[in-house]
């Protein structure tokens, strides 16, 4: 069993344009997909999709648009009241992958519903394999969150404590690494900013540079870092190795939800006890999978190309200035 918390969903809206997003100016879309949505519900309906028995634990209440579409598409899920609507966010693809979001805050969540949420996410972890600590933080929630889960959930279970992957950004992602996570999933900017690096751009192709960045963050007690790095690839680093992925190239449809695609890929693998490398492969080819889907759509193991993808060896040299 996979546990996801969403902390902050929402309702996902993607508009596919049939040209270029022009600005300022009255556009008809070609199309539009309305999902529920947030990376741990994502993961969820990835993991669903390819048979891995999960489940996504979100704040809402049970009539709230986003768990009635949960509800709907068959998810596994569990809300809990919060007396407020989830929040809808937009997304607009152009027709070469140009993906453009516009996310807004959610609702707030007091300090007791933030520990209602804890107390419901270590109930359910109980005997998971996985703990996935998803996305970005609602109002009122401080920037520890996912360290003071983490840390809950050690101190309650011990050596049979799920493993934990957190999949966020900014000040919740550092302040999550110091907790010691089993595995984190930056993009190129994220990796950045956790790791002090000025230019993300010069992360960009440039795989050896985003090895010893990881394997700075692997040497200050995080397990594991899968980088996904777009058209690029993608990038996982351990205590053992580190490796780079590549797919074939192609025209990307949506590249909303291909992260967390690639997590999802990545876990699936991993928990049927494939090695580092392999799991790193099924991860850029659910990410490419979900790349060549419309919206949020997510792909099934079977959508998925991992006899396509190259995976090689990164020899790097860990203590080499990464600034």
């Amino acid at each position: 069993m996979i546990i996801t918390l969403t902390p902050n969903p929402s309702l996902d809206r993607t508009i596919e344009l049939s040209g270029p997003l022009a600005r300022g100016e009255v556009q008809r879309a070609g199309s539009s997909h309305e999902e529920p949505g947030g990376k741990g519900v994502n993961i969820v309906r990835a993991l669903e999709a390819s048979g891995i028995l999960s489940l996504a634990i979100l704040p809402g209440d049970d009539m709230d648009p986003v768990l009635v579409a949960l509800r709907a598409d068959g998810v596994p899920h569990l809300g809990m009241p919060i007396g407020a609507t989830i929040r809808s966010n937009v997304a607009i693809t152009e027709p070469d992958g140009t993906t453009t979001k516009v996310n807004v805050p959610g609702p707030v969540l007091t300090p007791a519903q933030q520990a209602a949420l804890i107390e419901l996410v270590l109930e359910k972890a109980e005997g998971a394999s996985w703990l996935v600590l998803a996305g970005s933080l609602p109002p009122g929630v401080p920037v520890d969150f996912y360290a003071r889960i983490t840390r809950e959930l050690r101190t309650r279970f011990g050596t049979s404590a799920p493993k934990v992957a957190v999949d966020s950004s900014g000040a919740p992602l550092a302040a999550a690494v110091t907790a010691g996570p089993d595995l984190i999933k930056p993009n190129a900017e994220e990796l950045a900013e956790l790791t002090g690096i000025p230019d993300p751009d010069s992360l960009e192709g440039n795989p050896e540079l985003v090895a010893r960045a990881a394997q700075r963050l692997v040497a200050g007690g995080v397990g594991a870092v899968l980088a996904t790095l777009g058209s690029k690839g993608a990038v996982l680093v351990t205590a053992d190795g580190a490796w780079l992925a590549q797919t074939p190239p192609m025209v990307a449809v949506s590249t909303v939800g291909a992260g967390d695609s690639s997590l999802a890929g990545y876990l699936l693998s991993t928990s049927a006890g494939e090695p580092a490398p392999d799991s790193l492969r099924q991860a850029a080819a659910h990410g490419a999978a979900a790349a060549s889907l419309p919206g949020s759509t997510v792909p099934a193991l079977n959508q998925t190309k991992p006899g396509d993808v190259t995976v090689t060896t990164l020899v790097t040299h860990p203590k080499e200035d990464v600034q």
